[in-house]
């Protein structure tokens, strides 16, 4: 008897390391394949086809706006990947040219709010600059909390407004 139930209790245990096992797979599996659509061409290794490179590049440069955290100039790790690729773009054609635009929430006075939309768009435009931007390409502008991108008095709407736009122009 003492037999029968040592096999039935290690057969449980193994019942359920292996349902845990497979149930870490699926997580891992959803988790790998939202980090794949996420991944920019920074993030590629050496393994990733120069067309996932591209396209990761690509898609991080479809992104003209920055956003920045409360009463903040701190770049933050997403943004740096795509001001990253800007960089790599503007380098490469020193035709064209881009005006950051700086932005701030409503909360603060204008002119502090000036200053501050101005602190974000002159640490984009450093990090550009690092990255091999002639200076000369990039034009700071602030509008401080006069141009909103979202019109509301909530945590949403102020995450909207505080960013960096990166308009381009030239050939």
């Amino acid at each position: 008897m003492n037999k029968r139930l040592s096999i039935v209790l290690l057969a449980s245990v193994f019942g359920l390391m292996v349902g845990c096992s497979s149930a870490t797979k699926e997580e891992d599996t959803a988790a790998k394949s939202t980090d794949t659509d996420t991944t920019s061409g920074a993030d590629i290794g050496a393994s990733g086809s120069a067309t996932e490179m591209q396209g990761g590049q690509a898609d991080a440069l479809s992104k003209r706006v920055v956003y920045f955290e409360f009463d903040s100039s701190d770049v933050t790790s997403e943004a740096r990947e795509i001001i990253s690729a800007h960089a790599q773009n503007l380098s490469q054609n020193t035709g064209m040219s881009v005006v950051l635009e700086g932005h701030a929430d409503e909360r603060g006075t204008r002119e502090y709010n000036v200053a501050l939309g101005e602190r974000r768009a002159k640490a984009v435009k450093q990090l550009l600059v690092v990255q091999g931007v002639q200076s000369s390409q990039i034009q700071v502008i602030s509008f401080g909390e006069e141009r909103p991108a979202a019109v509301g008095h909530d945590e949403s709407a102020w995450g909207l407004n505080r960013r960096v736009e990166l308009l381009y122009s030239g050939s």
